[in-house]
């Protein structure tokens, strides 16, 4: 069974970015699957969601997607045994504040970029999986050969 990740959406506005965390963790060797909450309007859905992907006996992490102020990574963490990692869509009516700063018990991390949050899910499930490690551990040579490769083909003037 493969492991899980869970990315919820504030709302359906939140789809460009959450896919792009969804293509990068499905690179991981992960199942993604992908609902939409808000902590806001939809507080009773989000409970169930989250509960019932938190039951799952596998390993998983929530990836939250919201952006103006965030609740739903705050409302999120303290329902789930499994980490959550919030990663706010890019906009102008952003308030990083507000996946920042949580009140004592919410443990949530805030990674930024998509492709991030997801190496984020990986190399946490990575602890007791040989196998997602080795896919993290790839990622990571190819992200650093890409780095040496421009070197190469740059002007050392």
């Amino acid at each position: 069974m493969k492991p899980l990740v869970i990315i919820l959406m504030g709302s359906p506005a939140d789809a460009e970015h959450s896919a792009k965390i969804a293509s990068a963790a499905e690179n991981f060797g992960f199942e993604v699957i992908t609902r939409v909450g808000s902590a806001h309007r939809t507080p009773e859905h989000v409970l169930q969601i989250v509960r019932s992907h938190d039951a799952e006996l596998r390993p998983k992490v929530f990836i939250t997607v919201a952006g103006r102020s965030n609740a739903l990574s705050g409302f999120t963490d303290p329902q789930v045994g499994a980490p959550v990692i919030a990663c706010p869509p890019p906009g102008d009516e952003i308030d990083i504040w507000s996946s920042l700063r949580m009140p004592p018990g919410v443990g949530c991390a805030v990674v930024l970029e998509p492709i991030n949050a997801a190496l984020f899910a990986a190399k946490i499930m990575a602890i007791n999986n040989p196998d997602v490690a080795k896919k993290v551990g790839e990622f990571q040579a190819e992200q650093r050969n890409r780095v040496i490769s421009a070197d190469a083909k740059s002007n050392h003037g």
